[in-house]
């Protein structure tokens, strides 16, 4: 057994870990630990409790003054505790827990910008991540950079750089759960080694509590995401003791409020954390944890590895993408006067780090509020301004309760999901539908294929490609769904009239 992994149990049974004798932690070296079953697992077995004492969190980390008198929280605070602590060296309670993690995680978030642009260029992370490296820097600068002038003499400030910034989020990025709401998220010892699958979730992660004669999960088992949390957790104010002793000044004197929210935290405390079994795993056989179910992007995003074949993926088009789109072949006028009125019918795409996008599904099917913006867009004028002042005179008025169903005279105008949506689909919205998918797939470049990506993935070597291994699979993944899109519009259209090209339609008499 490697020396780290005999360290790792050592201080597991000093610090309130429990892990059951049926659990094998293997060493496998250049992918990390993974926990394998010794015997036979069954469903509902407790295989590990763990103290909340012994979780790496704001609260009981011994940088908890410097984190709280700085106002930091969320993953930024608890970032700060992860370095300090690292700063430490075997000084830190934490030691033995910490030499068993890889100094950071290889996500995107850590890689150069030249990885990045060769790499990522196209899909769904570039621009993301890109703007990640950016806000992160700036939360350094404004907020880390500023510490280093009031450490203790025994922390060294270079443990505090950008580099030191970037690999503590990824590991909390990949690894941090949500403990509860005193302790928010932190890193949580030995839950962290459970890889993931998805959709294949054999054991779940679990926060008893002892004001409750119930189990309440942990978040589901969802990992804290390192870019989107950055410093949007409020913490509750009350204090709690740090994992090391209390010194008898800090016992002595009368019983305070403070103290009272101290024991009554520290009960809490003593109820633990739970991995249970659920569903048997045999001996031998990995035992899995689950992420989530989500796609490539997010799964290389936070946890730094993607699936093949992976059924929650999506390509996201974004609303700039198609009004580009549009207003190649009308002004910008025209292209803004429609949009108006989409958002006056009360569509929106979805919205992300300021981004808004519309969706295409794993099937290829495009997201219903694209279609109808694509339908708005091309309206003849007339069909347009009776659309318009309709909208204008009788604003909600003239929506029917069902969906989005509007009638104007003799013309009915229909939108949404039941039973418009073929009528949505003119020779013209599948045409613009078309375009919009090639002109997605230009951001990937003229130089590979969907092909060549293929061949390049099949052709790594892993874990010397991995990077290249991962950005491949996310790039397939996605070229194929824009593939499926055009699919799925070619049978659309083939299948209006029995095979028969619909004429383009504009109203429903």
């Amino acid at each position: 057994m490697a020396m780290r992994l005999r360290a790792f149990k050592r201080w597991m049974k000093a610090n309130g870990v429990d892990c059951s004798d049926a659990l094998n932690l293997v060493d496998d070296h250049n992918d990390g630990v993974s926990v394998r079953a010794f015997c036979d697992l069954k469903e509902g077995d407790v295989v590990a409790t763990i103290s909340k004492t012994a979780c790496l969190t704001i609260k009981t980390s011994g940088a908890r003054e410097i984190i709280e008198s700085a106002d930091l929280d969320g993953s930024l605070g608890l970032s700060v505790a992860v370095m300090y602590e690292r700063s430490l060296g075997e000084e830190s309670p934490w030691a033995g827990y910490l030499q068993i993690l890889p100094i950071q995680e290889d996500l995107p978030l850590v890689w150069p910008l030249h990885d990045l642009d060769s790499l990522l260029s196209g899909t769904e992370l570039h621009k993301v991540v890109k703007e990640d490296h950016g806000l992160i820097y700036e939360d350094w600068e404004e907020s880390i950079l500023p510490l280093t002038s009031s450490l203790p003499p025994n922390v060294d400030p270079v443990f505090f750089g950008i580099k030191e910034y970037l690999a503590a989020k990824s590991l909390i990025a990949s690894r941090s759960f949500q403990i509860d709401d005193y302790h928010g998220s932190g890193m949580v010892p030995l839950a962290d080694l459970f890889n993931h699958k998805t959709g294949a979730e054999d054991i779940h992660f679990t926060a008893e509590s002892s004001h409750s004669d119930s189990d309440s999960e942990a978040d589901d088992t969802d990992n804290v995401d390192a870019a989107d949390e950055a410093t949007d957790e409020d913490e509750p104010s009350s204090k709690n003791s740090s994992p090391r002793e209390q010194s008898s000044e800090e016992v002595s004197g009368e019983i305070t409020k403070e103290e009272e929210e101290n024991s009554s935290t520290l009960q809490d405390d003593l109820s633990g954390l739970k991995m249970i079994m659920v569903k048997d795993v045999s001996a031998g056989a990995e035992v899995f944890n689950t992420y989530g179910l989500m796609g490539n992007a997010a799964l290389l995003h936070r946890y730094g590895f993607t699936e093949p074949e992976n059924p929650y993926d999506i390509v996201n088009i974004d609303l700039e993408l198609v009004t580009e789109w549009s207003t190649s072949s009308f002004t910008s006028r025209f292209t803004r006067a429609r949009l108006a009125l989409w958002r006056k019918l009360g569509y929106a795409g979805c919205e992300s780090q300021n981004s808004e996008y519309f969706e295409v599904s794993s099937t290829g099917e495009p997201q219903s509020e694209l279609t109808i913006l694509l339908y708005i867009l091309l309206l003849p004028e007339d069909a347009y301004n009776k659309l318009d002042l309709a909208i204008s005179t009788a604003g909600g008025d003239c929506l029917s309760k069902e969906g989005r169903e509007i009638t104007i005279g003799k013309h009915k105008f229909m939108f949404g999901q039941s039973g418009g949506g073929d009528v949505l689909l003119t020779d013209g919205v599948c045409e613009a539908l078309l375009a919009i998918a090639d002109k997605r797939e230009s951001l990937y470049g003229s130089l590979s294929s969907l092909e060549d990506d293929i061949v390049g993935m099949k052709a790594c070597c892993l874990p010397r490609d991995r990077r290249l291994y991962h950005s491949l699979v996310l790039r397939v993944s996605e070229r194929k769904i824009l593939e499926k899109l055009r699919s799925y519009i070619r049978k659309k259209v083939d299948g209006f009239s029995g095979g028969k090209r619909r004429k383009k339609m504009t109203s429903k008499s």
